[in-house]
């Protein structure tokens, strides 16, 4: 017998919201199906409508947990446990944006109720499904590192926040909620964890120069497993909107992805050799947000995935917070 389609609600219409919304418009509606969308901005419920008039806009948030089998929450952090426990509540699966909260204690208490409750819960990580983060495993395992002794995290931006998110400058550059640290950094801080071990925080540094926003600079040592890894930021380094590289160093050689979705690996005379299949981020995005979505769907369904877990988000966001105290 053929599962039928998990029913998928929105909570948010940010570019978040927007992003994975088309990519479930797109996707196989035997798997999933858009049930509607709200969000509590009147200006971003307009632009759905103009964008997207084929989508159901509906008018509160128990709406949408009503219609759906499973919700996806992409409002401002401060508002996403409230969302996932009402979600719960119904029986629903969540997935979440990142972070889980703003308040460390109130996302460990989150994990243990779900984990309590067998909750269906992910958070969306899009490195869980990262084609280049395969390729980086893949040299890995070939030895082109041979045993990995390092990695180093940098994070660069011409302004902040970025020219695509200037909308929701409001919060996210904002100390409370925003930053490049808990929107950007976050992910190369998962995928440390993913795949090296748990994160350890040794020594931090972060710098706000701009009286009420957020930071502007940010290094910091931790390990990830038993591993060294240091992670770098800065606004107004680059004349990139965004430029990342996570690199993995070992006795045999350097691997690095870079730009979000470039694998590379190096050549002996020290330059950088994408891989074959390298795609820039904004291809590669649809294809990465797909298998996310299908992931979505298994885990409606209780079937085996490897979205982010909760636990893996909390971690995260712990090391996070303290990178951004004073």
């Amino acid at each position: 017998m053929t599962p039928a389609s998990v029913r998928l609600g929105f909570i948010g219409y940010g570019i978040m919201g927007e992003r994975l919304l088309r990519a479930a418009l797109d996707h196989d509606p035997a798997v999933l199906t858009v049930t509607g969308v709200w969000d509590p901005s009147a200006p971003a419920m307009t632009r759905l409508q103009a964008d997207l008039p084929q989508v159901t806009r509906l008018a509160s948030s128990d709406a949408v947990i009503a219609a759906s089998d499973c919700l996806y929450i992409a409002s401002p952090p401060a508002s996403h446990l409230a969302y996932a426990r009402a979600a719960f509540a119904k029986g629903l699966a969540v997935f979440c944006e990142k972070p889980l909260a703003v308040d460390v204690a109130d996302a460990e208490a989150f994990v243990a109720e779900a984990q309590k409750s067998q909750a269906r819960c992910g958070v969306n990580f899009p490195f869980a499904s990262s084609f280049a983060v395969d390729q980086l495993r893949a040299w890995m395992a070939e030895g082109v590192t041979g045993d990995v002794q390092r990695i180093d995290i940098e994070i660069g931006f011409a302004a902040w926040p970025r020219p695509w998110q200037v909308d929701a400058a409001s919060w996210l550059d904002a100390r409370a909620q925003g930053g490049f640290t808990r929107e950007v950094g976050s992910h190369f801080l998962f995928l440390a964890r993913r795949l090296f071990g748990p994160l350890s925080l040794l020594s931090h540094s972060v710098a706000y120069p701009e009286a009420g926003k957020s930071e502007r600079s940010i290094a910091a040592a931790l390990t990830a497993g038993s591993l060294p890894v240091a992670l770098s930021g800065m606004v107004g380094d680059t004349d990139k909107p965004d430029h990342n590289i996570f690199r993995i160093t070992g006795p045999n050689g350097a691997i690095r992805l870079r730009d979000w979705s470039i694998a590379e690996k190096q050549e002996k005379d020290g330059s950088w050799r994408e891989a074959p299949d390298a795609l820039p981020n904004e291809k590669m995005r649809p294809l990465v947000l797909r298998r996310q979505l299908d992931k979505v769907a298994a885990l409606t369904r209780g079937t085996d995935q490897d979205l982010a877990k909760v636990s893996e988000a909390a971690e995260v966001q712990r090391v996070v917070e303290t990178v951004l105290k004073v």
